[in-house]
This record gives structure tokens, sequence and C-alpha cells, in this order.
């Protein structure tokens, strides 16, 4: 197998970059890549180059060959959602496939044994996809632990949200879009404006019920049920001693859905 690509794709989020830290040393020929939408959070950026000056790994950052605006043009300004994630497809896969080519390669996915749920495979014959977190049994406890004895810790936005992924991502929760106005005034606006950008009357919304404006209409509303959830939460934490990445994603559990795992492993 010596000319088969060890790949492994790094979402900005805890379990890939755990995935990394498990990994750089067992496979030094492993390529690091991450898909780069242009439309991230600037923590995202940070939590990547701290993950790098760490491990004392490159990343390659994959760009589609166009950028999220030209193919809300394309989908005739229909914002992606979780049953037309064009934006999956046009700014992740196809860059990814396009940097492996006919290449074979083993891709590693970080999906935990504690998940109930599959990562991106590849129709394509020569991407082969591999769980070393499932293989090894490894869940959220061994991830938190990967990422402290490395010192690389969790990405800065876990205080606020759960996910990686655009700052404008149709998974995020009611609460998150009120912490992305607080914390990101400007890109909450830029992502009410891709709401209101319709002249001929259609809406398409970022959140399946109602427009962003509406949301932040009733933040504390929204934020009164969300304190309820984290009392819970860590009233739960308290009497289990679980650990603080467990309880931060329990936080938003009540609400929709999970989240595209080819952005936010």
């Amino acid at each position: 197998m010596a000319n088969v690509r060890h790949i492994l794709g790094l979402s900005g989020g805890k379990d890939s970059a755990a995935l990394a830290v498990l990994m750089h040393e067992k496979v030094p020929e492993m390529e690091y890549f991450f898909c780069d939408t242009h439309k991230e959070l600037q923590e995202t950026y940070e939590f990547l180059d701290r993950l790098k000056a760490r491990l004392g790994i490159q990343i390659t950052y994959l760009s589609a060959e166009r950028g999220f605006d030209h193919w809300l043009d394309v989908y005739g300004g229909v914002l992606p959602s979780t049953r037309m994630r064009w934006c999956t497809k046009q700014l992740k896969i196809a860059p990814l496939e396009r940097f492996i080519g006919e290449d074979e390669a083993i891709s590693y996915v970080g999906i935990r044994a504690d998940e109930d749920r599959v990562g991106y495979v590849s129709t394509k014959p020569n991407i082969k996809a591999v769980f070393p977190f499932k293989e090894l049994g490894y869940g959220i406890k061994d991830v938190t632990r990967l990422l402290e004895e490395k010192g690389i810790g969790l990405p800065s936005y876990y205080r606020w949200r759960s996910r990686s992924g655009c700052y404008f991502c149709f998974y995020q929760r009611k609460i998150e879009w009120v912490r992305l106005a607080e914390e990101h005034p400007d890109l909450f606006a830029k992502a009410v404006e891709y709401e209101q950008s319709h002249e001929d009357g259609r809406r398409f919304t970022w959140s399946a019920d109602e427009t962003l404006l509406e949301i932040i209409a009733r933040k504390d509303e929204i934020k009164a049920e969300h304190a309820v959830a984290e009392a819970r939460r860590l009233k739960v934490r308290n009497q289990t001693n679980a650990p603080l990445a467990q309880v931060l994603s329990g936080l938003f559990d009540d609400e929709e859905d999970p989240g595209c795992i080819s952005c936010h492993v």
C-alpha cells in the first residue's frame, strides 16, 4: 500500500482535532485538510492554528472553485437547508474529491464510539473511510483527554456555540443564533441579508419556522428557555461527574438536528 494516501479532514471541531492528536505520530505521512467555505468563524481558524502549532503539522486548506454566493445564485437563491445541503456538496465534498483525484486514499473520520451516526463516505471506489475512535471504543471523555494532554483544549466558540461550520449554518439552534448576534453582530447581519435578498417576494430562511429577525425579537424568551435546559444539564454533570465537553454539547440537545457530519466532526 505504498502509494495509498492517508488523509484526515479537520472541521475545526473537537473530534477531528482529537483524531489528529491520536494519529499524527502513528501515521507520519498523514495529509490534513480543511474545506474552507470562506464563511467560517475567526475562532475556527484560530483553533486550527493552535492545532498546527501543538502538533507540528501542516494543513491544506481546500476551497471550491466557485464560492457560496455563486452557488446560491445557481440554486436560484434557495438557501441550503436540512433538505437541500448543497453547501456541503459544492463547498466540502467537491473540493475534497478534487484534492484526492483518482489516488487510492484512506480517509480517517472522527466519529466517536458513543455516537450513533456515520460520517461522509465517498461513493468513489478509490476512497476508503476508517473510524479509529469506533475501533478503539473512544468516546467524549477520550476526545477531551487527548486535547487536554496536548495543551490544545476546546475551540473557543464552544463557550457559546455547539458546532463548527459556517457562521450561518442552518443547523444552528435558536440560542446559537442569539449568541451569534451577540458575539458577531456583523456576521449575524450578513446572515439576515441572505434571508432578505429576494425582491420577487420569495422567502427563504436559515431556520425552518421563522426568520432571524423574528428569532432575535424574542431573544429573551429563547435565553430563558435555554437557561432552564442549562441548569438541568449542569445538575446532571454534578451528579455524574460528566466532562465539560459532554455537558456543553448536551446544552443544545433539546432542539432540532445534530448537524451535518461533513462539517461538524
